[in-house]
């Protein structure tokens, strides 16, 4: 078994792709905590970005700095999926570089 056999996933997503994440997750089996499945939280949170030369944002324009309001999904995952569940993710996204936090979970509830 892993040092860290669980990790929290925090994925920031606009609002309107929250379910379809939710649905992402679901299908990857994230958020599977002992007896119950379809476990995850989600938080409103201000996202601040300014996109570089060559890029092609969904939100804001080259070189303005952008605040625009997502969601903070956590789902907790085995360690051993965290990198097919990223790249699920990853597919549904619409941003070219989302933000997803893989942390390492020391004690869980699990």
């Amino acid at each position: 078994m892993p040092e860290f056999p669980y990790c929290k996933l925090e994925i920031f997503i606009p609002e309107s792709h929250l379910e379809l994440l939710a649905q992402t997750l679901r299908a990857e089996d994230a958020g599977h905590i002992g007896r119950y499945d379809c476990c995850l939280s989600y938080s409103p949170v201000t996202g601040c970005f300014r996109p570089l030369e060559g890029t092609s944002p969904y939100i804001g324009a080259q070189g303005e700095i952008c605040r625009t309001p997502e969601i903070k999904v956590e789902v907790t995952c085995p360690t051993e999926r965290v990198d097919s569940v990223i790249a699920a993710v990853r597919r549904i996204h619409p941003y070219e570089e989302p933000v997803i936090n893989a942390i390492p979970l020391y004690r869980t509830g699990i």
